[in-house]
């Protein structure tokens, strides 16, 4: 498992890379996997809203409501119709790729189980919304599939009726389609929507959107890929006849064919069997994640700085429950849910490093893996270690580049488990004390391990969130380098440009 882990992760490294290239970090689709999904969902559901204006839910009118907006209407409807079945095979798309890069990037162990978790009947849930959706086109493509269902359903011991009973003489009721109509505009969109809340229920600053430029480029795509190749039914449902040339959609309809060749008791074998491996995957092997972050409660102000910045909401702010009367509140953390990523410990306004030399820190919100009193420490070993006036200290993150290759004479480096754990005051700390000049480095932009690391420092040394950079702190003698596994050579580069441009 590790080693399919480690190949798929360098892979997505490999294209990231590219794109990269290509779009720029900001607007490289690897990087909004899980945006891009929730935008294909908006783009459904609008034409989905516009499709049902005209649709008949009866199964003597379906077929005839489709044609006459594929056809008759094409300009708009028949360029709805396209939109909505393209962003569909979309958005499978972006969640299977976003599923096998979370397994690659190895978060989806430990305390992040959550998500994988509920991920995987999330999945299950559009398969099955993009099927009844097959359905109600009632053209030959749905009657293949209306059987198909009923020969799966009918396998099942627990089903006491048959559902096959519905199509032996040659007709569909209204009542039955309707159901079916049910199932796709209301029953199963209401349960997507509650599995999509429960994915994300634990991790914070949650977002619904792609970047904006990316969001206009896959709009555009589609609308193009829906000109040129329109979507368009097959011919009506005829029950007295069995289809003989089907145009199958492989993303929603493969277990069909499946069936087909093998058989209802084997098409259930099949995907009971890769869903439950799937679900497993967290546990084979486990993980053990370090200590999560733990509240010195005497010193801890209520200033609320962890709750804010944590990515997956382990920390949050209860009454007081010391007695002390200049604070209301005090942090929690939930043990659960930690990923002891030290953001909290960079967004906490007692990790002050400016303290007497053989004084133990003491801080609000520590962590017992990397505490802030071993951080110091490991900083000022690193400072000793400097030679010459333009020396550099490098605070790196543990899952961007390898650092190793920095380490010379005049630079020095302190590996941190997140970028995001540095708290502003520790730059101008390294700056005070002989270092010409300091670099943060962590993961490539936009690809923080702990989802808002990167972005998190670069908000704190803007001076846009709290803890603020000091003003005495001299901007130019810091440099920002955000650098994965794979861009060392763009790491040591700027560098050795900053120490040549700005440190003389």
């Amino acid at each position: 498992m590790e080693m399919i882990r480690r190949a798929g992760n360098w892979l997505f490294l490999v294209m990231e890379k590219q794109l990269n290239a290509i779009f720029g970090n900001e607007n490289n689709p690897l990087y909004h996997l899980g945006t891009l999904s929730f935008f294909f969902f908006w783009v459904i559901l609008g034409s989905g809203i516009y499709l049902f204006v005209p649709f008949e839910t009866s199964v003597a009118h379906a077929y005839q409501s489709v044609e006459y907006m594929t056809h008759q209407q094409w300009w708009l409807a028949g360029i709805m119709r396209s939109l909505h079945r393209y962003a569909s095979d979309a958005v499978v798309i972006t969640i299977f790729l976003h599923l096998l890069r979370e397994f690659s990037r190895d978060r989806y162990r430990g305390v992040r189980w959550f998500s994988w978790f509920t991920g995987i009947p999330t999945l299950w849930l559009v398969v099955l919304l993009g099927i009844s959706g097959y359905w109600l086109v009632w053209d030959m493509l749905a009657q293949y599939v209306a059987l198909g269902t009923a020969e799966l359903v009918d396998w099942l011991p627990l089903i006491p009726s048959s559902m096959i009973l519905n199509f032996l003489d040659g007709q569909v009721s209204d009542r039955f389609f309707t159901l079916m109509a049910f199932l796709h505009l209301l029953g199963i969109p209401i349960g997507l929507v509650f599995m999509t809340w429960t994915h994300v229920s634990r991790i914070s600053h949650v977002k619904v959107m792609p970047p904006r430029v990316l969001a206009i480029g896959s709009m555009l795509a589609l609308l193009v890929l829906s000109l040129l190749k329109p979507a368009i039914s097959h011919e009506a449902a005829d029950l007295s006849k069995a289809p003989m040339t089907l145009h199958i959609d492989w993303f929603y309809l493969n277990i069909y064919p499946f069936i087909d060749r093998f058989g209802p008791a084997l098409g259930w074998a099949f995907s009971a069997g890769v869903t439950l491996l799937f679900l497993l995957f967290p546990w084979l092997p486990t993980r053990k994640d370090p200590p999560p972050a733990q509240v010195v409660l005497a010193n801890c102000n209520g200033c609320g700085g962890c709750a804010r910045d944590c990515p997956f909401g382990a920390a949050s702010m209860q009454p007081r429950s010391d007695g002390r009367r200049n604070t209301l509140f005090e942090s929690v953390i939930d043990p659960s849910l930690c990923t002891a990523c030290g953001i909290c410990l960079g967004a906490c306004t007692t990790a002050n490093p400016f303290r007497l030399r053989g004084e133990t820190l003491t801080v609000g919100i520590d962590m017992p893996g990397y505490t802030l009193d071993r951080m110091r420490q490991e900083t000022d070993r690193a400072l000793q270690g400097l030679i010459g006036e333009r020396g550099v200290l490098v605070f790196g993150c543990q899952r961007g580049a390898d650092l190793e290759q920095l380490c010379a004479a005049d630079t020095a480096v302190v590996r941190l488990p997140c970028a995001g754990m540095i708290h502003p005051s520790f730059l101008d700390y390294v700056l005070r004390n002989g270092a010409g000049g300091v670099v943060v480095t962590g993961c490539r932009e936009g690809d923080c391990y702990f989802r808002l690391g990167n972005w998190l420092v670069e908000e704190r040394m803007a001076g846009s969130r709290e803890p603020h950079m000091h003003k005495r702190v001299e901007r130019e003698r810091i440099l920002v380098v955000w650098a994965g596994s794979g861009d060392e050579a763009l790491l040591q580069g700027k560098v050795a440009a900053f120490r040549q441009e700005r440190l003389g």
